[in-house]
């Protein structure tokens, strides 16, 4: 499962590097989204990969560390993801407004060919 993840997770950001690296505006709002999912998976697989365990350790009942999952990594992840959310709408609403002042979505505002 971690190599499944392991690669997941370097596929997502070389995409995501690679798309931020284009001429297109979109192309580097959809590549810097593409990193911050990579980002978010590896803070979340810093928390221990375990399925069915609890996050939540019970003080009544004697403690095994390795029978826990880690609850902060998922706090940050969920936290990530909401700031991820509303920063990708600002982007397109800026995108949007550059797009309708210049007439291209070219990041430095020209076009190559022209």
């Amino acid at each position: 499962m971690e190599l499944i993840l392991a690669l997941a997770i370097g596929t997502l950001v070389a995409s995501g590097l690679w798309l931020v690296m284009r001429p297109r505006s979109f192309q580097v709002i959809i590549g810097l989204c593409l990193l911050s999912y990579g980002v978010n998976m590896f803070i979340f697989s810093m928390g221990r990969l375990r399925m069915g365990a609890a996050p939540i350790l019970d003080p009544s009942v004697d403690i095994d560390p390795t029978a826990y999952t880690d609850p902060i990594p998922q706090a940050l992840v969920l936290t990530a993801i909401v700031i991820s959310f509303a920063t990708t709408a600002l982007f397109l609403v800026v995108l949007l407004a550059a797009r309708g002042f210049t007439g291209t979505d070219h990041v430095d505002g020209k076009e190559r060919d022209s």
